[in-house]
């Protein structure tokens, strides 16, 4: 297990220099960061030596190892438009995004499993046939839309829920959270539907069709041959069949949930790490852009990582393959 741990991070790190690379490419030549913190009146002598302080007077070969340096001990230098630390920025942010993430990706697994359980047991009752119409609209409309049709419903008309930020929060530990508070909570509801419906629908079709696929094998016949009940049939040897690949999907799209967060963050003005992407964008703020593309490519490379290292918890068969192997 140690092996495959070491093996596995060794195959990441050429990844994350990748990513850094372009990342850091993507960015450089992007926008003049320079005017954008000088303004409007300055002198050339002054832009020279903010061209100086910042280093981007130096080769880009050099500028990118210095990068890659400072981002391997968490320091990814100033944001050229707010002029405090990068890694300080991502700190405050990080908390309103993961929280939405985690909320998103536990709504996505608690609704989609026991909806695609039930379709693939029942796939003709009229349930199911809601379920799955469900699903095609979850699928179809885009992120963004989704987002101003809860705004509209529950914000305008109703006025049930706020239509914007992140509601009151508390600070524990240097963590701020708005689970302990009820307008924290009620903030966090329209953006975890939007941000959970696509996974959601995913996870139902995807353990739909794996259900439907395990109790047609033959091991599922000799289980009811062997005149077990359909509870212990369905849940304690067909259901436990399809892990392997929801996990997978589970575990991928928990980092596309952190990824892409961005559209979600910007309808609802949620003040996380991907709103703060868009508003760098909006003026060429490298160092912002570039450790926030890095820190997702980490976050991926973790969360495969952690995937892996499930699937020997739940098919034994790879233990065996492994073990087999190393004889």
């Amino acid at each position: 297990m140690f092996a495959f741990i070491i093996s596995r991070l060794l195959q990441a790190l050429p990844v994350m220099l990748t990513v850094a690379l372009l990342s850091f490419a993507m960015f450089a030549y992007v926008g003049d960061p320079v005017a954008i913190m000088l303004g409007q009146d300055y002198t050339i002598a002054q832009r020279d030596q903010l061209v100086a302080d910042l280093g981007l007077d130096q080769p880009f070969f050099v500028q990118f190892m210095k990068f890659v340096v400072n981002a391997a001990q968490g320091e990814f230098g100033l944001s050229y438009r707010l002029s405090r630390p990068v890694a300080q920025l991502i700190v405050e942010r990080a908390p309103a995004t993961l929280e939405l993430a985690l909320c998103a990706a536990i709504l996505a697994l608690a609704v989609g499993v026991p909806m695609g359980v039930y379709t693939g047991l029942y796939r003709n009752s009229w349930l199911s046939r809601f379920f799955l119409t469900f699903s095609l609209i979850g699928v179809s409309l885009p992120t963004f839309l989704i987002g101003i049709l809860l705004i509209l419903t529950f914000s305008v008309w109703l006025g049930w829920l706020p239509s914007f930020g992140r509601g009151d929060t508390v600070n524990i530990g240097g963590w701020s959270t708005g689970l302990l508070t009820w307008s924290g909570l009620k903030a966090l509801i329209l953006p975890s539907i939007t941000l959970g419906l696509f996974q959601l629908t995913l996870i139902m079709r995807l353990v739909r069709a794996e259900m439907m696929e395990v109790l047609r094998t033959d091991y599922i016949k000799f289980a009811r041959a062997r005149g077990l009940t359909n509870r212990a049939v369905h849940f304690g040897h067909a259901l436990k069949n399809t892990l392997v690949p929801v996990i997978t999907i589970t575990g991928l799209q928990l980092g596309a949930i952190i990824a892409f967060a961005i559209v979600t963050e910007t309808v609802f003005q949620w003040p996380g790490m991907g709103l703060l992407f868009i508003q760098s964008v909006a003026v060429a703020d490298i160092p912002v852009m570039s450790a926030y593309l890095l820190l997702i490519a980490l976050m991926f490379v973790t969360i495969n990582l952690i995937v892996d290292l499930l699937y020997y918890a739940v098919d034994p068969r790879l233990r065996i393959g492994r073990g087999k192997g190393a004889h």
